[in-house]
């Protein structure tokens, strides 16, 4: 697979094209910010433990029959994955409260939610990813009915295998948020599920495992996302 130009450069990956039409290199980058790009810093070994997280769990969810667009590991830092159409807007499942709910709702933190709740983002770091509904998705075009009814059961089918996945772990799966796109007609998930996208605590001392820990400064942030992999059992080879 030879990687050609870079297509796109986000805040902690980039994209690259190969001499496959259908096929991407996306590659995790030491890169970590948080609140749209206003904090940030470099952390090593960051984009290694994410990468191989990522494949991790996108073949676990690939074997629970749910599709995404990975392929397969290429390097420490580097994935190949199908070359989607995204879809502007994130799929967010909370299982408990924690962050942007608890503000926005009044309500405190590490309240079970029963069931899940879901909701849907515009992806736009310039609006701050704004809250959309259905019907915003649809007066846009952003979705069909037909897509946003198979993002949703996509998204809730992800909670019902990886809350078990990461409680086997001893770690709560708080809340994550998920990308899809298209693939030759098939809605297909995209994007990645590293720490970066989702809470994880521990399940006995409620400690902080993911990106909270950079966000309020707790420090670690490097050492509890290599802690997740190695409790999921993922390996450096």
């Amino acid at each position: 697979m030879q990687i050609e130009r870079e297509l796109y450069s986000g805040k902690a990956k980039s994209v690259y094209a190969t001499n496959d039409p259908d096929r991407l290199v996306m590659r995790f980058r030491d890169d970590t910010s948080a609140f749209d790009g206003r904090k940030k810093e470099q952390l090593a070994n960051k984009g290694a433990t994410n990468n191989r997280t990522n494949a991790f769990i996108m073949q676990h969810l690939e074997r629970a029959g749910i599709p995404t667009h990975f392929e397969r590991l290429l390097s420490d830092s580097d994935s190949l994955v199908k070359r989607l159409e995204m879809i502007p807007v994130e799929c967010v499942v909370r299982n408990r409260t924690a962050g942007s709910i608890c503000r926005r709702l009044g309500v405190a933190e590490n309240m079970e939610l029963d069931p899940p709740t879901f909701e849907f983002f515009l992806k736009n770091d310039e609006l701050h990813d704004p809250m959309v509904n259905e019907y915003h998705i649809r007066a846009f075009g952003w979705a069909s009915d037909d897509e946003i009814a198979i993002m949703k059961r996509l998204a809730f089918e992800v909670n019902d295998v990886l809350k078990q996945l990461f409680l086997d772990a001893g770690i709560v799966l708080v809340d994550y948020k998920l990308e899809f796109g298209r693939f030759q007609g098939r809605i297909v998930l995209g994007d990645e599920f590293t720490a970066d996208g989702c809470r994880l605590w521990d399940v006995d001392t409620g400690r902080k495992l993911d990106k909270d820990r950079f966000r309020q400064d707790l420090g670690g942030v490097v050492e509890a996302y290599q802690e997740v992999a190695n409790r999921l059992g993922v390996t450096s080879g």
